[in-house]
């Protein structure tokens, strides 16, 4: 018998591509995810998914049950807000503080959409760089705060989003463009053009940088546009999240390159106050930017 849990896998399995990514999506072990698509392949006498390596694809009978998932889970949320509304917990202030900038290619359609769900919450984005964004949670001047900040402390809960990739970022004729994956070396006699923050909240010079001894010289700037425009210029490299300079990429205006063998990575966190995290309109809002991620961001994979 088709379950609610079993729509939820097999919405996970549909947005990662692996059972091992969905298996972390639904909180399962992959032996009791592999399970469910057993039983339901059983159930109905058809292949759900095939597997191509470490990746699956779904079948034609998949394809429809996802489908089915879309719109199941989707009347869900939207009764679950109804139902919130008519318990009076439908008003509040939603106030954001993005430590990643990028973020706002996926959070303005986001925010478009969960003001028409809920128009009595008074949304508003905190502007400027903050040297402790999750600070501002206990201070009471943010709501939620977008970026990597996941350390444990108390009354603060990080909710997870998603891994990304982090690109250098060069002009199309740079020296480096031969080379199909760069090295902390490389970027020993370049321009570093980063967000106008600290070192300790930079990836590249964190992990990778500062581990081989190597100081680049540093510029920096607040939009990310303005980041792509110098750097188009050739005024020095950058190293910006894979989904954020795509369109970028494909129109040649920069071109990418992997940092390190394995890839330069970081996660994305939404971090709540633990005593707000329970409000209907704060659950809601959490549960649409990861369908939202999922459904527009190339490259991203779960985080739990």
């Amino acid at each position: 018998m088709l379950e609610l849990r079993h729509l939820r896998t097999l919405a996970a399995l549909h947005e990662t591509g692996s059972v091992s990514r969905a298996a972390k999506r639904v909180h399962l072990t992959q032996s009791a995810l592999s399970h469910q698509i057993k039983a339901l392949q059983s159930h109905y006498g058809l292949p759900v998914i095939q597997r191509r390596g470490q990746s699956i694809e779904l079948t034609d009978a998949g394809k429809h049950l996802v489908a089915l998932a879309g719109k199941v889970l989707a009347e869900i949320q939207g009764t679950e807000r109804d139902l919130a509304k008519i318990s009076q917990q439908a008003s509040g202030s939603l106030r954001i503080v993005l430590e990643c900038h990028t973020c706002f290619d996926w959070l303005m359609p986001l925010m478009d959409e969960f003001r028409q769900h809920w128009p009595e919450v008074e949304l508003d984005l905190v502007s400027g760089f903050h040297a402790d964004p999750v600070k501002l949670l206990e201070e009471g001047g943010a709501d939620v705060v977008i970026g990597s900040e996941h350390k444990r402390q108390r009354g603060i809960v990080h909710h997870p989003l998603f891994r990304f990739e982090i690109l250098a970022v060069l002009a199309p004729e740079h020296p480096l463009r031969a080379k199909r994956i760069l090295h902390a070396a490389d970027f020993a006699d370049v321009t570093l053009i980063t967000y106008p923050v600290p070192e300790d909240r930079i990836d590249l010079i964190l992990n990778v940088l500062k581990p081989a001894g190597i100081q680049p010289q540093r510029r920096t700037a607040e939009l990310t546009v303005a980041i792509l425009q110098l750097v188009a210029s050739r005024r020095g490299v950058a190293a910006l999240p894979s989904w954020g300079i795509k369109n970028y990429v494909d129109h040649d205006y920069v071109i990418a390159r992997r940092i390190g063998a394995n890839g330069l990575w970081s996660d994305l966190y939404a971090s709540t106050l633990k005593e707000t995290a329970s409000r209907p309109y704060l659950r809601d809002f959490l549960t649409t930017a990861r369908n939202t991620c999922f459904t527009t961001l190339d490259g991203i994979i779960p985080l739990e």
